[in-house]
This record gives C-alpha cells, sequence and structure tokens, in this order.
C-alpha cells in the first residue's frame, strides 16, 4: 500500500471533479455528483486527507488506502470500510 500524497493532489485544488463513492459489498450506491475542489490538506490527526468543497464541507479519505492515481483520476479503496472513493477531474 502506498501513502497517498498531499503534494500529488494539488492538481484537484480548483478543479470541477466528478465524485463516486462505492460500496464494495455492493449495497446501494450513491449518485456521482460534481463538485469545485477548493483545497486539499490532512485533517488534524492526519489520519485522513480531505477535499474541502467549500470553507465547511469535505470529503474525508482515509490515508490506509489502496490507490490508483494520475493526473486527471484519483481513486482510493478502503478495506476496512469497503468504500472506494474516486475523484475524476472534469
Amino acid at each position: 500500500m502506498e501513502p497517498i500524497s498531499l503534494e500529488e493532489l494539488r492538481g484537484f485544488v480548483g478543479a470541477t471533479v466528478e465524485i463516486t463513492v462505492h460500496d464494495q459489498q455492493g449495497g446501494d450506491q450513491p449518485p456521482a455528483i460534481n463538485k469545485k475542489v477548493e483545497k486539499v490538506e490532512y485533517c488534524p490527526d492526519h489520519t485522513h486527507i480531505r477535499f474541502y468543497f467549500d470553507h465547511v464541507n469535505f470529503l474525508a479519505v482515509p490515508l490506509a488506502c489502496d490507490i490508483a492515481q494520475s493526473e486527471t483520476l484519483f481513486s482510493a479503496s478502503d478495506t476496512r470500510s469497503g468504500l472506494t472513493y474516486t475523484f475524476k477531474i472534469q
């Protein structure tokens, strides 16, 4: 498992991304949403990375995830919760 690099995620700041969160157990799947990422930073205890959509609302992704990343895609699979978080620049 490769650690998530905050610096490599800076390219998502200012971009509109399509966000999906999937349950690996096949439960109800929420629809994809489009949001503009305002900032990316570690949570105070450094266990998650927060993708902020404004000064209050964010989605936190655990640092202990299996990741796949490119310039336009970030995907993190959390084996503990069974969730996969995907951010794709539009």
